[in-house]
């Protein structure tokens, strides 16, 4: 397959590169994570001893309920950001490991069709209709996987948009619910 030691050594240095493209993009995913796990937590101490004062200084149990109701909103609305983000930073990392995969594969169809005009100028005469089967097959795989790259892309927005949706129906729900709540 290399001819030479140093397309041996070019081959293996383009795999260990890409080995720590891919190392280095989920750790900066999970920096991110750990980064928003740590100020959720924080805001949520934060929150929850502000709300904590605010029960304790109620005069009697309405104002209480009235704080409490008041409460539940922002909360909310924090949970659904905090899983926008979270979701937010999965769907980058994946669109980033998607195009360091589709740039592999584009590397390896390039490596596979040099290999495959080699072998057939060296093959006998006759083997025509086997190396015209074996492009084919390739033409085929490669067809394979943009279409399912492209199916992919597709599910993929069709899940955030979902995701967005079922985001802003849940605010607007909580939001509806407690201010019904106060106009009682």
């Amino acid at each position: 397959m290399f001819t030479t030691p140093e397309q041996f050594a070019s081959a293996n240095k383009a795999t260990v590169d890409s080995l720590l493209s891919l190392a280095n993009t989920a750790l900066a995913s999970a920096e991110r994570i750990a980064a928003l796990n740590l100020n959720t937590a924080r805001s949520l101490m934060e929150d929850s001893v502000s709300g904590a004062k605010a029960l304790m200084g109620a005069k009697d149990v309405q104002e209480a309920l009235s704080i409490q109701a008041s409460l539940a909103q922002p909360n909310v609305e924090k949970a659904v950001a905090y899983s926008r983000s979270v979701y937010e930073i999965s769907a980058q990392t994946q669109e980033e490991l998607s195009k360091m995969v589709e740039g592999q594969f584009g590397e390896f169809q390039k490596t596979v069709a040099g290999l495959l005009d080699k072998a057939a100028k060296s093959a006998p005469a006759g083997s025509d209709v086997a190396v015209a089967a074996v492009k084919s097959a390739i033409a085929a795989a490669n067809s394979a996987f943009d279409n399912m790259n492209k199916a992919a892309k597709q599910v993929a927005e069709i899940a955030e948009a979902n995701v967005a949706a079922a985001t802003n129906a849940t605010v607007k729900a909580v939001g509806s619910a407690a201010a019904a709540k106060k106009s009682k």
